[in-house]
């Protein structure tokens, strides 16, 4: 018995830290997993209902709806994105709402090239209704944003609005959704629902917990091996 545990023993050591990664890992993604399930049922809910007023410290992906003056001389774009055959960007304008801080909106979609181009640009008061989207990290792999050309690729209100020259925005984004009744042609082009993040977790969630079995089956038959040789 002593000489079969001294064959097995140091595989079984090797063994023991591997096997809490990745049950570690698994049981993450369990919990990233529920997180992911109870925000899409609070995304969908907040879809479902009626907009509420816009708060100094609004939860991410609620449905809000405000009023304010468009700060259109100190306009932005945000990233690229291809429709049809046309490339394109995002058109975004800071709101100055009394009593909040200014706040950057996602207008919605323009050809890259707009400037020869019918874009709404309403003057006066207007309101605004959409849902708060959460500051983006900038990674390595970002790109580099164009603050002379006001051309930016990250979901960075802070970095955005020290560009444009604004003494404080909204940590948050603004993303426009489109009116009722508003043309589908009509730029810029709104937003039409809110976003449905991909919940790919229970996938992960199988993947690490099948290598933790995996791993615990080949060491048993290993282990098995080792005793009749």
């Amino acid at each position: 018995m002593t000489s079969r545990w001294r064959r097995i023993l140091p595989a079984v050591l090797v063994s023991i830290p591997v096997l809490a990664i990745l049950l570690g890992l698994g049981t993450w993604q369990v919990q990233r997993l529920h997180w992911k399930t109870d925000l899409l049922a609070q995304i969908a809910a907040a879809e479902a209902g009626p907009p509420v007023p816009l708060t100094a410290s609004p939860q991410p992906f609620t449905k809000v709806r405000t009023t304010g003056r468009f700060r259109h001389d100190l306009e932005a774009t945000l990233g690229v994105e291809v429709r049809g055959n046309v490339l394109g960007t995002r058109l975004i304008t800071p709101l100055e709402i009394q009593g909040l801080p200014t706040t950057l909106v996602n207008r919605g979609w323009v050809p890259l090239e707009h400037r020869d181009l019918a874009i709404s640009r309403p003057e006066g008061e207007v309101s605004v209704t959409g849902y708060i989207l959460p500051a983006q990290e900038r990674d390595t792999f970002a790109a580099t944003d164009d603050t002379a050309g006001r051309r930016f690729y990250t979901t960075d209100p802070s970095a955005i609005g020290a560009a444009l020259g604004l003494p404080s925005v909204a940590p948050d984004m603004l993303v426009a959704l489109a009116e009722p009744g508003q043309p589908s042609d009509a730029l810029p082009q709104a937003a039409l629902t809110l976003p449905r993040p991909r919940n790919s977790h229970l996938g992960y969630v199988i993947t690490w917990y099948g290598l933790a079995a995996s791993l615990v089956g080949v060491l048993f038959a290993w282990a098995i091996r080792k005793e009749d040789a």
